[in-house]
């Protein structure tokens, strides 16, 4: 009776967001409050049906209700409590709900919070959420449906896929959707100001905090899923530029930089046609990674959720989204005008140089993603785009982005001369350039390039400080602005993240070396022995595992346990490493095939800063977060909604 109950929500819901995404626009056009103010009431309806068809899928899986065709194919009854609710959204039907469930709860954020909205931008805002959510709901009812019912019941379930088995990708998924859909907002932000054919500081203030939202939700996301990547896969390393790693990253790219242009169009009312663009892309990429993920045409163990049939629908309506948004605005775009002057070497000219290269690095990492599967569409050939490519493409265009971060924050508005600037950040470059030479000379001098990387991983940390200590002198030591001290956390924090990536990347150490019980190894000034391999049982697998004994000058350091788990009811292996680590290295093992008589085969990896590389990806959504605490970002900006409905519907030529 409950599934039924969820899928009767969904009807409801795909019902009410209909009528969300037409009367409310019908009533901006005409000036009519009643209808606008429908949408308010429609999104906070649509929110609570949604939850409602979530509840009653969760509840399936919690009671391990076997009825229901989706928790048969992705649930099992000894499956851990964690993960039965986590298979909620570990499968194609679950996860797609997920989604609908999230652009309901922004929906209805924006109808609770978006009372200074003027109503006729608040009406649209919420009618092209609805029709977001209207392509989703028809395709969970018309071709995902995930309370189907199977009869008669089995007795047990398929299980989850074991490499989903992992706190890491527990979390992972609601992270990343968070991010996804969190870029509908601006999305239809941007949509409704076209439609309105204004963009003025107060819309920028108002995209800003959804964009910073959005954002710093991808980032934990992307942040969980590479540390999930580095010890569930057991291949000493957190980045593969996997397609569907890309896939998440390519948004945040836009993101980043539609938060930098919002900065221009809300202080200087510039940008205003590339910051709405900038919102269409940002959304456009976050479907396109749905559909990368959902439509089977990518092999990767991040594609749980395959399906070529199903993943039709999701591209007709990417390119829906996509062209529609982008016709809108080849068509209305010109009708906004462009704001006030400025000088290339100014606080403008310095965002814009951050947004092109930023677009650039998206530009790049979409090429190499695509590329492959147009060659094989239209040739038949198969190629591989891998590290290799983008390796030599998106570092070298990271480096004038990483050398300009810190430069633009000394930049005045409108005019700035840049020498000065520079004067104030010379501490912070000598502290680079001599960290450069140190890690070229005392660390490894073949690795020239990493070396160079490393100091402007130092450049960025030492930059965003200095700016920030100049400006507590200069306020007499009074904090400044939350927005300004998370914007120097959050771009600090990249620094953490690129000294952790070159540690770990360039200066790592394996050692691969088969075993058995009582045999030692050196490894890294560490004496390494295994101790033994012992069967044990777990609620729903069984695993061999290793005990490693490490020493260092004879005295016993510590002691590492890596496991290799078969699932019994996938039959289907995957490692479990053991990694002890601390703030400077990480030691890594992993326990491959092997048996009594031949021996097992183990690799042991000592990784130089791995920890900051997610120590990092905290801090910057942590910056972000602090910077959405501030209280000027979540008001929005002094025109409300008393002296929009006063007003007509707002024409195209305003």
């Amino acid at each position: 009776m409950i599934p039924e109950l969820g899928h009767f929500a969904l009807i409801l819901a795909l019902a009410v967001a209909l009528v969300q995404g037409t009367l409310p626009l019908l009533g901006a056009a005409r000036g009519d409050i009643r209808l606008m103010d429908l949408g308010r009431t429609a999104a906070l309806t649509q929110a609570l049906l949604v939850i409602v068809a979530f509840g009653a899928l969760t509840q399936a899986y919690v009671t391990s209700d076997f009825s229901v065709a989706n928790v048969v194919a992705n649930s099992h009854s000894a499956k851990p409590m964690l993960y039965k609710i986590s298979g909620v959204w570990g499968n194609h039907e679950g996860s797609m709900l997920l989604w609908a469930l999230i652009l309901a709860l922004f929906g209805a954020a924006v109808a609770l919070f978006g009372a200074g909205l003027p109503d006729t931008l608040r009406s649209r805002v919420l009618a092209i959420q609805a029709l977001i959510g209207v392509g989703f709901l028809a395709f969970l009812l018309f071709t995902s449906n995930p309370f189907e019912r199977v009869a008669p019941a089995p007795l047990d379930g398929n299980g989850l896929n074991p490499l989903l088995q992992d706190p890491g990708l527990a979390f992972h998924p609601p992270l990343l959707y968070l991010g996804y859909v969190g870029f509908s907002v601006t999305y239809a932000f941007a949509i409704a100001a076209l439609l309105e054919g204004r963009v003025d500081a107060a819309w920028a203030r108002w995209v800003r905090p959804w964009t910073l939202a959005a954002w710093c939700f991808l980032t934990l996301g992307i942040g969980l899923g590479s540390w999930w990547a580095y010890y569930i896969l057991g291949w000493g390393g957190f980045w593969f530029w996997d397609p569907v790693e890309n896939a998440s990253l390519m948004p945040w790219l836009a993101g980043t930089a539609l938060l930098h242009s919002a900065i221009v169009v809300e202080k200087r009312d510039a940008l205003k046609s590339w910051t709405v663009l900038l919102a269409i892309l940002a959304f456009s990429l976050s479907l396109l990674g749905t559909f990368l993920v959902r439509s089977g045409v990518l092999t990767s163990v991040h594609a749980f959720a395959q399906d070529p049939a199903r993943g039709m629908f999701i591209l007709g309506f990417l390119l829906f989204v996509t062209g529609g948004g982008l016709a809108l605005y080849a068509w209305r775009a010109p009708q906004l005008q462009g704001g006030g002057l400025f000088q290339p070497i100014s606080r403008e000219g310095a965002l814009i140089l951050n947004n092109l290269l930023l677009c650039t690095l998206a530009a790049t990492v979409l090429l190499g993603t695509l590329y492959p599967l147009f060659l094989d569409l239209l040739t038949g050939n198969k190629v591989s785009v891998g590290p290799p490519f983008f390796n030599a493409t998106f570092v070298p265009i990271c480096a004038p982005l990483f050398a300009a971060l810190c430069v633009g924050p000394y930049l005045g508005w409108k005019r700035a001369e840049l020498w000065p600037a520079l004067l104030r950040l010379r501490v912070a470059f000598i502290a680079a350039v001599i960290a450069a030479i140190v890690a070229a000379t005392a660390i490894d001098g073949r690795a020239t390039l990493a070396a160079l990387a490393f100091g402007f991983g130092v450049w960025l940390i030492l930059g965003s400080l200095s700016e920030f200590g100049q400006r507590l002198v200069r306020t007499g030591f009074r904090l400044p602005p939350r927005a300004s001290l998370g914007m120097t956390i959050a771009h600090a924090a990249m620094g953490v993240v690129v000294l952790g990536a070159v540690g770990t990347g360039a200066w790592n150490s394996e050692l691969m070396q088969t075993m058995k019980p009582g045999d030692r190894a050196s490894f890294h000034g560490f004496d390494v022995k295994l101790e033994r391999v012992e069967s044990l049982n777990g609620p729903n697998y069984v695993a061999e595992r290793a005990t490693l004994l490490l020493s260092a000058g004879g005295k016993s350091y510590t002691v590492l346990q890596p496991e290799r788990r078969l699932f019994t009811v996938q039959r289907r292996q995957v490692a479990e490493t053991a990694i002890h680590t601390n703030l400077l290295r990480d030691l890594y093992a992993t326990l491959g095939e092997g048996d009594a008589g031949n021996g097992w085969v183990i690799r042991l990896y000592y990784n130089p800063l791995a920890p900051w590389i997610w120590l990092g990806a905290a801090l910057a959504a942590l910056g972000g977060f602090v910077s959405l605490s501030d209280r000027r970002l979540r008001i929005g900006a002094p025109q409300g909604g008393k002296r929009a409905r006063t007003r007509p519907a707002v024409q195209a030529a305003e």
